[in-house]
């Protein structure tokens, strides 16, 4: 599998990244299955959150056995120094390793919450303590529903060495401020932080009842997903697209990253056209 540079970490990492949400609501076995699969493709990063179910119990015997084979990043939605100190040292030990080598500030929504983390008693001054202290490699922040937060954080702070957004076809069926992932990019190009994308086979918001353990309502079709995941992997600045919160769409991603091929404007612009002849909706604005 094709890896990249993961921005000023200067970490070599596969360009899917094992989505570690999907683990947490299966059982041992059925994770282990999912986790072997990726593996088997050459994944060598994991992305976790205690947030997640059960999804650092199931990776622990895995750390446990191959922690060298992996790119590690966890996150907290703790905004305060005490609490991202105690979350950070609960996840080491349900994990089973000795350090991260990404801790990211997890959905970080509002202004007002960037401001929490970064001011006096914030989560950073928990997250650079860390670092001092080898506990964590590198510093990061996700953001979910408005990309801004993410362009105000990289102008506030420079400890910041990784974003995680939505970087998925359906934004720009509808473009906005909100889910202008296109300007974030430019940014992390300049600085050169490290992106992961997520929501790339997003088709909308669910309607009724959800069929699959993802947030949106996935495509389901080979020929869509390939269509979502070539484009998404195609921005430029993009390092690693984390696979969906459902083992049972990996299969499907894995084998659209089998074949990627980076596409030019012309397919991309094609890709926009078919997607939106399939209907489908940005996650935000709604």
């Amino acid at each position: 599998m094709e890896t990249r540079i993961f921005g000023k970490t200067g970490a070599k990492i596969t360009f899917i990244t094992m989505g570690g949400c999907a683990l947490g609501y299966v059982d041992q076995k059925e994770a282990d299955k999912a986790i072997k699969l990726a593996m088997d493709h050459g994944i060598n990063m994991i992305d976790v959150a205690p947030t997640y179910g059960n999804a650092e119990m199931r990776l622990n015997p895995w750390i446990e056995k191959y922690r060298n084979k992996f790119f590690l990043s966890e996150k907290t939605l703790k905004r305060k120094k005490n609490g991202a100190w105690r979350q950070l040292n609960k996840s080491l030990e349900r994990l089973g390793t000795s350090y991260f080598d990404l801790y990211q500030f997890h959905a970080v929504s509002s202004m007002e919450e960037l401001e929490q983390i970064l001011g006096e008693n914030g989560a950073m001054e928990a997250f650079k303590e860390a670092k001092e202290t080898d506990l964590i490699k590198h510093i990061g922040i996700t953001a979910h529903d408005d990309v801004r937060v993410l362009q105000r954080a990289l102008e506030l702070s420079d400890d910041i060495d990784t974003v995680l957004l939505p970087v998925y076809v359906a934004a720009i069926v509808k473009p906005s401020p909100v889910n202008d992932f296109k300007k974030i990019l430019e940014i992390t190009r300049e600085k050169n932080v490290g992106v992961t994308a997520i929501k790339a086979i997003s088709k909308g918001r669910w309607h009724g009842d959800a069929t699959y353990k993802t947030w949106y309502n996935p495509l389901t079709s080979q020929e869509l997903i390939d269509k979502a995941v070539w484009f998404t992997l195609s921005q430029e600045g993009v390092t690693t697209y984390s696979l969906p919160c459902d083992v049972r769409l990996w299969p499907l991603v894995l084998d659209a990253a089998s074949r990627y091929k980076k596409l030019d404007e012309q397919e991309q612009e094609q890709i926009v056209k078919m997607i939106r002849e399939n209907k489908v909706k940005p996650l935000f604005p709604e």
